[in-house]
């Protein structure tokens, strides 16, 4: 393929409609965004205050905790269970 000064270039008008529709809807979005990115700034900031800070963090600790004591139940269990299978099969 040669690009020179004879080269030409055909679109027809379905090609040319799909194109400017592509544009169109880019430039849409992209307005919708920039809006959207101004109408954050304008929301008040949250404010987390070191209380709700603490308990947030004591909640996540404790259910981290718990989950930690489901599985080794679930470990146990689990190790109940391929013993008994272990022992079927022997």
């Amino acid at each position: 393929m040669k690009i020179s000064e004879s080269t030409s270039l055909t679109l027809d008008l379905k090609t040319l409609i799909i194109i400017i529709g592509f544009t169109v809807s880019m430039v849409m979005m992209y307005a919708k965004l920039q809006a959207d990115i101004e109408d954050a700034k304008q929301l008040p900031k949250p404010t987390l205050s070191a209380t709700e800070w603490e308990i947030k963090d004591e909640l996540i600790r404790t259910t981290i905790m718990q989950n930690a004591e489901g599985i080794e139940e679930i470990k146990d269990k689990l190790n109940t269970i391929e013993n008994r299978l272990y022992e079927i099969n022997k």
